[in-house]
């Protein structure tokens, strides 16, 4: 295994961090590396807000679930969809952008994805950690007027970067025949194989370092898929200017 794909296997989310800064230099260097992801039809719809710590990262951290890693994290990235850009280009040919189409929505939404996991391989590279913090959408429009967001512009996630200052386990993940199809769609054997997952993931986390319980992965699904998930979305990011059709 080469040392790109021990890195990339050896991931763990990282809530604890020293106080030692991160050079701003560096993080730029991150986020070029960003910007270098692959992005649908070179639309580059991803738009990074850097948020300092003190009282505005403090906000943040209430409204995402007060995860005080939010506010301590030396570094604090919101990652956002932005087709507003796109809309001031159309408006310098003097040409109607015809938006809030569901296909916008997504690639845009993609875009921000690639980008991000390209900034947290170049970050883990160098000896950091990080932390995707979706727990944003929990309260998406104080988020978005906090920083002063405009329309066709919508936070999709945080991201805490810094030096860890823990060293928990990977988490196993999914059987690879679960996740790997040839030609079509199967699923014989995923049951059992997920059953097997089940256990494994259950060892997991009564061995771990911190956290222990019981569960298994299938049971936590379960217990996620029968609550409401952020059902505010929806209303959200019509008002923005997304999914309109």
């Amino acid at each position: 295994m080469n040392e790109t794909l021990a890195l990339l296997q050896s991931h763990r989310s990282i809530r604890k961090f020293t106080e030692e800064a991160v050079p701003q230099e560096q993080l730029e260097h991150w986020i070029q590396a960003g910007q270098a992801a692959a992005t649908s039809s070179f639309i580059q719809a991803c738009t990074v807000i850097q948020v300092d710590q003190g009282d505005q990262r403090n906000v943040l951290a209430h409204l995402a679930a007060d995860q005080q890693y939010v506010s301590e994290a030396p570094v604090f990235l919101v990652f956002c969809a932005d087709m507003r850009r796109h809309q001031e280009a159309c408006a310098l040919h003097e040409a109607d952008m015809h938006k809030g189409y569901t296909e916008q929505f997504l690639t845009a939404s993609l875009d921000v994805g690639l980008f991000a996991q390209n900034v947290v391989v170049a970050a883990e590279s160098e000896g950091y950690g990080i932390c995707y913090i979706g727990a944003l959408r929990n309260n998406i429009e104080a988020v978005s007027k906090l920083l002063e967001l405009p329309d066709l512009v919508y936070p999709v996630f945080g991201l805490c970067i810094g030096k860890p200052a823990q060293n928990p386990e990977v988490k196993p993940r999914l059987p690879l025949s679960v996740v790997l199809k040839k030609n079509t769609y199967t699923q014989t054997g995923d049951v059992e194989a997920m059953a097997r997952y089940d256990a494994q993931v259950q060892s997991y986390y009564q061995q771990r370092t911190g956290n222990n319980k019981a569960a298994t992965w299938t049971s936590q699904i379960a217990n996620m898929l029968q609550k409401e998930a952020r059902p505010h979305m929806l209303r959200f990011l019509r008002s923005k200017g997304f999914l309109e059709k």
